[in-house]
């Protein structure tokens, strides 16, 4: 089969959910002998190999700044790459069976329904998130969040198979009575399906993502205050960089806690497993998840995880209390530092618990799992969706 996966970020150039997922199955299906084109901006020198076994990346933009402000995608490089796909797709689309792309930015899924009457390839569309309307005027303020909402659910009506990695964001998808199909992939984990040997707990408490607002970094910090109250030993580590990582610092030094908190920033793919591999727990206080592979990436090792309750985050599909973690009932500091002396008290029964969770689980979470029914999706979908 002849597959065109679509996203402007392209995995580890960009650290992100979406592209970790596309790049695990592009690789994953050029070594079950598929044909796959991978468009992108381009994020790597010229003259380099992007480095995807396989995998024929092709950039269709260049080289942009993807971010601007707290954490807020710019609008100019979605504009770019859609029109990029777009010529592409005019040129080459007769190549491709499947053209399989992220649905944001969402220029790109406009560009590949223009260009199917043309060539009449298959499209498929991950929503790893479908907003609502009141989060995209938080998110945009009034009149840009409703242009977005409008642009999203523009994108919805477009004839496609839906994939999403979370129930919750499967029931918006199918609510707007998408045309096509919506599957709930079981997940996105890679690794293997057995633990690895779980070690001792250091007083850790551990955060890796990007600092942007709506992972709620900013409620780490006052959280590790109080904690420490009743865990004088407790630290943490606030892996990972964006727009709020200075703010962060700052109110580190305020609260006292230099020496305690570190935000050293990006760290190599190695440093993050070693600090989730001897920390107490991972910490994820996000609001807004589309589906949370770090808790599985902290099961593995027996590593429980806090997640927040939150009406847009599908992470806490992830955790079984008192198993593999506890669900915050918010972000406050007297939540989160509740659950971490809850997991601290947990000890190593939590750790085994947590290893036992992810022994029982990793199948059914595994990328094999989703990349059969990705091919499934793809060999069952009608040749041409009106």
């Amino acid at each position: 089969m002849r597959v065109c996966l679509v996203y402007d970020c392209l995995f580890p150039h960009t650290v992100g959910g979406a592209e970790r997922w596309l790049r695990n199955l592009g690789e994953r299906l050029a070594r079950e002998g598929h044909q796959v084109t991978y468009l992108t901006l381009r994020q790597w020198d010229r003259g380099t190999d992007p480095g995807v076994p396989g995998v024929d990346v092709r950039a269709v933009g260049p080289r942009m700044r993807l971010y601007a402000g707290p954490g807020r995608r710019r609008v100019l490089p979605p504009l770019v790459f859609g029109a990029g796909v777009l010529g592409h797709l005019l040129i080459h689309g007769r190549r491709y069976d499947v053209v399989h792309t992220a649905s944001f930015p969402y220029f790109s899924l406009l560009a590949a329904a223009l260009a199917r009457p043309l060539w009449r390839y298959r499209v498929v569309v991950d929503w790893h998130e479908a907003w609502t309307r009141g989060y995209w005027c938080e998110y945009l303020g009034r009149l840009g969040g409703k242009l977005g909402w409008r642009v999203q659910r523009l994108c919805l009506r477009v004839p496609q198979h839906a994939f999403c990695f979370s129930h919750l964001h499967a029931r918006r998808v199918a609510e707007e009575r998408i045309h096509g199909g919506v599957t709930v992939l079981p997940g996105e984990w890679a690794g293997p399906h057995e633990p690895l040997p779980v070690r001792p707990a250091e007083p850790l408490v551990v955060f890796a993502g990007r600092h942007i607002p709506e992972k709620q970094v900013l409620a780490i910090p006052p959280a590790i205050a109080r904690a420490r109250e009743t865990l004088p030993e407790l630290r943490a580590a606030i892996l990972g960089d964006g727009p709020d990582r200075p703010a962060v610092r700052r109110l580190v030094e305020e609260l006292g806690l230099a020496g305690v908190v570190a935000a050293p920033g990006f760290v190599a793919t190695e440093a993050v497993e070693d600090h989730l591999a001897r920390a107490l727990c991972l910490l994820l206080p996000s609001r807004r998840e589309g589906y949370g592979l770090v808790v599985l990436e902290a099961a593995s090792r027996g590593t429980p995880s806090i997640v927040v309750a939150a009406p847009d985050n599908a992470a806490i599909e992830l955790v079984s209390e008192g198993e593999n973690g506890f669900i915050a009932p918010s972000a406050a500091a007297e939540d989160l530092a509740a659950a971490i002396v809850q997991v601290a008290r947990g000890g190593e029964g939590l750790r085994r618990r947590t290893a036992a969770w992810f022994a029982a689980h990793a199948a059914e979470h595994s990328l094999e799992r989703s990349l059969e029914a990705v091919l499934d999706a793809y060999r069952g979908a009608d040749r041409v969706l009106s």
